[in-house]
């Protein structure tokens, strides 16, 4: 007998081994030898009879580290089967990602999960139900499904409508059947004020897994559910693979988020992973948005998936007047005008809070000098170095590189070196000076490295304690503030000269979840948002249609430009120490590829060649069919190794890319 152990390396099939001194099942974790090492792998098979391969002496297994049963039972690794083969990665670093690392360790862990069996107060918090508005009990009902019955329903609901509490209501009919519910939000950040809704409402049967928690902590939450102790797992997005043997829901809210989408190693999107788990399983899936995808949207007009909304907040209060402020001509100060800072005095004095939503962290994004127009770049990558004041140093927000805030201009050594743009820290600077009584706070990922930071300042926000909040894009959606009456967005524009093809979705996507933090309490809100190209039609469209309208125009331009949902890409990568190796690697990967339905767009540098003193260059396939596509890169990936430099190269494919950059 030979067994088949998926091994976290770049093989992208399992190795042979004999078997061990203790049985193993499929799915079970296992010891193996791997050169010199000792790696733990998972058991993908069992071969009664086969061939001698060569020669090749198979070596035996050491240790079973499941005897009590497989930790990859075997839905979750039909799953991770299909992505292995879906997104063209080795089978063993899929089933990795998988499992929390402390469950990859070769030492078993010692401690079992901490967390208790449902306590009678939670018994009592699962039997309150809070009551719904009509919308809301509309989109239950609708959502309601059979027990075995796959579907996929988009729950589309204006920012303020009430989703949590239907998918409250949704996960109580779950639990109420003996059944588990899994629900994934794309940022940590985000986890704070849904674990706590949830928990006020199932108690200690809820559960949480996510990057920022500890190895421990994270296999004890993975325990719990695999043990079907957990009826809740909320997680980001590798939850998706959590082992739940009564699963009977999968919630995605803000399921447009790109989080989603790993952009690393194994780049798989947890929102499409989640649909083909759905489906594999026969159970229902909710995808939550007040801004969905258009991927989501194309499928909810084709009839794929079920079309729910909600099109009036919860609390019976009016969306936020929009309004956008032609900048123009305007002295700014720090990027803020005038009338923007009068309405901010003007919210203030009537007891309102502020968010200012500039989303770039950091000082400014370059520092220039003024006599000879030298700007500070990144050492290492065709960057700008961003000036971080708070910190003294000129840091790239792509390779991490630091430096010191320079006296003298290296190019003309003046000393006029003026930070250009703004930042989060530059827009709190200013706000601090014409507001000095107010309570500022400022909120990115600097801020929110500390641990407990985030949590602290949100719950601050919500106390009211904090008048005045400048923020990233990680307070721009998902987040319920009641004293909130004023949103400002410094600028607009970004998007507007963006090449990405994506981009105008993002921006609209982004305008509308922030604007949609205004006005959630008893006061009416008010968005402002400064522009510079105020008759710009995409932001006319915007303003005047709202996301649904300028969805319906962006379709359109995606059906005639054969763009995702109506053609399918695949991103091939390769990054190398000369520029040359990168291309001519590509090139050569290019002549492997039959034409025909496929169109193959390069090899072209990618628009930031040089990347942490490396340079890159990327190969773009388009099909308007997914299975033809597939087909292609499945003969073309393990071919891809044996191409001449290969081994000089780094190669990666990325399949429905979401980030051309």
């Amino acid at each position: 007998m030979r067994i088949k152990v998926a091994v976290p390396a770049p093989f992208f099939h399992p190795l042979d081994y004999l078997p061990g001194n203790t049985p193993v099942t499929l799915g079970c974790r296992v010891v193996v030898p791997l050169g010199r090492r000792k790696i733990v792998g998972v058991v993908t098979g069992l071969v009664d009879q086969v061939e001698d391969n060569d020669g090749i002496k198979c070596r035996p297994i050491e240790t079973n580290l499941d005897e009590d049963g497989p930790s990859i039972p075997a839905p979750v690794l039909r799953l991770c089967e299909w992505a292995a083969r879906y997104y063209q990665h080795p089978i063993g670093e899929v089933l990795a990602a998988a499992l929390p690392a402390y469950l990859r360790k070769i030492k078993p862990p010692a401690e079992r999960a901490t967390q208790a069996r449902a306590s009678s107060k939670t018994r009592k918090a699962l039997s309150k139900v809070q009551a719904l508005n009509p919308g809301q009990q509309a989109a239950l009902q609708a959502l309601e499904t059979g027990a075995g019955t796959f579907s996929v329903s988009l729950l589309e609901g204006v920012t303020g409508s009430g989703k949590t509490e239907v998918y409250l209501a949704r996960v109580q009919q779950v639990i109420d059947q003996g059944l588990q519910a899994l629900v994934l939000t794309p940022e940590i950040g985000l986890t704070p004020q849904l674990l706590d809704r949830f928990k006020a409402r199932f108690g200690d049967a809820v559960a949480v897994m996510h990057s920022g928690l500890g190895d421990k902590a994270r296999a004890s939450a993975w325990r719990a559910a695999h043990e079907g102790r957990c009826r809740v797992l909320i997680g980001t997005r590798s939850a998706v693979f959590a082992s739940m043997p009564k699963l009977g829901l999968i919630v995605i809210d803000e399921e447009h988020d790109q989080s989603y989408k790993q952009q690393e190693s194994f780049r798989y999107s947890a929102r499409d992973v989640a649909v083909v788990r759905a489906q594999q399983a026969k159970l229902p899936l909710i995808l939550g948005s007040a801004t969905p995808s258009l991927e989501s949207l194309h499928n909810a007009q084709s009839g794929r998936y079920l079309h729910v909304h909600l099109q009036e907040r919860a609390t019976a209060q009016r969306l936020p007047e929009l309004r956008l402020l032609d900048v123009r001509g305007m002295s700014l100060d720090h990027g803020l005008s005038k009338p923007l800072l009068d309405a901010i005095e003007r919210h203030l004095q009537a007891g309102g809070q502020v968010l200012m939503f500039v989303n770039r962290r950091g000082y400014a994004p370059a520092v220039l000098c003024h006599d000879c127009g030298w700007v500070a770049p990144c050492p290492h990558c065709d960057a700008r170095l961003t000036l971080h004041r708070a910190r003294g140093k000129l840091i790239c927000h792509h390779c991490g590189a630091q430096a010191r805030v320079p006296l003298r201009c290296e190019a003309c050594s003046g000393t006029t070196l003026i930070p250009v743009g703004q930042g989060t820290e530059r827009v709190d600077e200013a706000l601090q000076a014409h507001f000095p009584r107010a309570r500022i706070e400022r909120m990115d990922s600097d801020r929110a490295r500390k641990a407990g930071e985030l949590k602290r300042l949100l719950k601050e926000v919500r106390n009211r304690d904090i008048q005045i909040l400048v923020g990233t894009q990680m307070l721009a959606k998902g987040h319920d503030f009641d004293g909130l009456t004023l949103v400002g967005v410094v600028t607009a524009d970004q998007a507007l000269y963006s090449a990405d093809f994506r981009a105008i979705e993002r921006m609209a996507q982004m305008l509308t979840q922030v604007s949609g933090r205004a006005g959630r309490g008893e006061v009416a809100g008010e968005v402002i948002v400064q522009t510079h190209e105020p008759e710009h039609p995409q932001l006319q469209n915007w303003l005047e249609q709202g996301y649904a309208g300028l969805a319906k125009g962006l379709l359109a331009e995606r059906r005639s430009a054969r763009l995702p949902p109506f053609g399918h890409l695949a991103l091939l990568r390769a990054d190398a120490l000369d520029a040359q190796l990168a291309h001519a690697f590509l090139q050569r990967v290019a002549t492997l590829i039959t034409r025909g339905p496929i169109d193959v767009l390069g090899p072209i540098p990618a628009p930031m060649e040089r990347r942490a003193n490396r340079f890159r260059a990327q190969l773009l396939l388009s099909c308007e069919s997914r299975a033809r596509l597939q087909n292609l890169l499945s003969k073309l990936v393990p071919q891809i190794d044996s191409i001449e430099g290969a081994r000089r190269v780094r190669w990666s494919v990325d399949v429905d890319p979401i980030d051309l950059f």
